[in-house]
């Protein structure tokens, strides 16, 4: 999408239905939604989500769709600690059947083309990345397409591992996860060596890790054009 694409998509604001939420981890949940058929996005992009059933400060928060379209379902993982906002908390408090609204899709965070994709994670940054894979896999993996995927957490909850593993099992992609920066680094240098500007790259993750890393990729001369990123600022 462009600008004024991203732009009427945003205005446009519409009801969705509480299904279910469950933790992947100690600190991190998934809350799914029920999917309107004519309400679509590309794997990888983000929703502006809108808290409806209580009155909260700030109660518009963009999140990466965790859920690929094939899926059928709107899926949101977020991680939500000891203090959570208000936003968190009125998450919390959905049950079954209330509404919240959506708005969106937003950005140019998707897989295009057929050319080699080196993804590289960040902690929840895996969230895009496992809605593309779950697409991938719905479309039959498109056979002969390289794709790495790169997943950093020093944490090591690695969120959504099995399933992850299960659709590279079934396909040609690959994965690694990582416990270090300069694994991460070297792994980056192993693929651009293979692919150069032949290769596109997106990166997902903390803002620090995503900078450092954008930087690191273009000073391997790799044109600006053939990177994407998407910033987590807050879990």
């Amino acid at each position: 999408m462009g600008f004024f694409q991203d732009a009427l998509a945003v205005f446009k604001k519409r009801e969705i239905t509480f299904m279910e939420s469950y933790k992947e981890t100690e600190n991190v949940y998934s809350f799914l939604f029920e999917k309107e058929n004519d309400f679509t996005w590309k794997a990888g992009q983000y929703c502006l989500f809108d808290i409806t059933h209580k009155k909260i400060k700030n109660p518009t928060r963009p999140f990466s769709v965790a859920s690929a379209p094939s899926e059928g379902v709107i899926r949101i993982t977020t991680k939500i600690g000891d203090n959570p906002s208000e936003f968190k908390k009125a998450l919390l408090d959905l049950e079954k059947g209330m509404k919240i609204r959506v708005s969106g899709s937003v950005g140019p965070f998707y897989l295009e083309g057929n050319s080699p994709a080196l993804l590289v994670a960040g902690g929840m940054g895996i969230t895009p990345f496992r809605a593309m894979l779950k697409q991938l896999e719905a479309d039959g993996g498109r056979s002969g397409r390289k794709i790495n995927l790169l997943y950093m957490d020093s944490q090591k909850p690695y969120l959504f591992k099995n399933e992850l593993d299960e659709i590279a099992n079934k396909s040609l992609i690959t994965i690694k996860y990582l416990e270090s920066r300069d694994d991460l680094q070297k792994d980056i240098d192993t693929f651009i060596n293979d692919n150069k500007e032949d290769g596109n790259y997106y990166i997902a993750g903390p803002k620090s890790m995503v900078t450092s890393i954008y930087s690191y990729i273009g000073n391997k001369n790799i044109h600006k054009r053939n990177i994407k990123k998407d910033v987590f600022d807050g879990y």
